[in-house]
Order: C-alpha cells, then structure tokens, then sequence
C-alpha cells in the first residue's frame, strides 16, 4: 500500500465556499434580462419559472451556477431572455432573501411578489380539514361497499 504523502483529498481542491459570506452589490436588471421565481426544479440543470412580466419559461442554468449555486423552489432569480425563443431563458443569478427583499423595497419586484415561501407548493393547512362526525354508519353500510 502506497502512503499518504499529499495535502488532502477532494474536498481540499474543491476548496471553501467563502463567496456568501461576504455581502454583494445589489444587481440590477438590464434590457432582455427580467426577474423571476422559481416553479418548478425539473432536473438536468433546468428549472420551470414564472417570470414577473406575467410569462412562465423553461430556464436553463448556466454552467457557472450550476454546482456552486443551489437553487430552490420559490427562489427569486434574474434570468436572460433569448432573442430567438421567448419561451426559454437562462439564468444568471440568484438573489438571497435578504436581496429579494431590497428588490421589493426598490420597487423592482411587483408587491405581490412572496419571498422566502415555498411557491405553489399546494400543500393544505390543517386548520382548513373538516371531517364528518363519527358513528353516522351502519354495520349493512360496510357490507355494499365491499359488494
């Protein structure tokens, strides 16, 4: 068996994630970019998103975002329209909650705008169940269902 004689392993050249840590300049978008929420991960480095000009595309993550950066249901992203396919796009950022919210105060995001939720999740609160009252069945009740 061969020693030991490097520095670490994998995860020492894939080196530490230190870019979150520091705070970033607030980016704007330009002309063919719009902001958007996320859908929908499909996988294969694509994800189903609801663009905040009323259009949902399918977007595809570029290769600098695509293992550095985890993007999530409900996410706010900027992406870049194509010229030639309006209904595809590509992203190009992901803004933190903490920048999402600073886009909303600026006025850049419609009001209406959830951040930090899950989106179209569809789930049910419990409160909203109602169920039937108990005892309302009869034993011959049993016997035509299974009939």
């Amino acid at each position: 068996m061969p020693k030991n004689k490097g520095k670490g392993g994998k995860n020492r050249r894939r080196g530490k994630n230190e870019n979150e840590r520091e705070k970033r300049e607030l980016v704007f978008k330009e002309d063919g970019q719009e902001y958007a929420q996320v859908l929908k991960m499909l996988g294969n480095g694509r994800l189903q998103a609801l663009c905040f000009d009323g259009v949902e595309r399918l977007c595809h993550i570029r290769g600098k975002l695509r293992k550095k950066v985890w993007i999530n249901q409900g996410d706010i992203i900027l992406i870049g329209l194509r010229d030639f396919q309006d209904e595809r796009a590509d992203v190009l950022l992901k803004y933190n909650p903490d920048e999402a919210r600073s886009l909303k105060a600026y006025g850049e995001l419609p009001e209406e705008a959830k951040i930090n939720e899950n989106f179209g999740g569809g789930g049910v609160d419990d409160e909203d169940v109602i169920f039937d009252e108990e005892g309302d069945f009869e034993e011959d009740d049993i016997d035509q269902v299974s009939n």
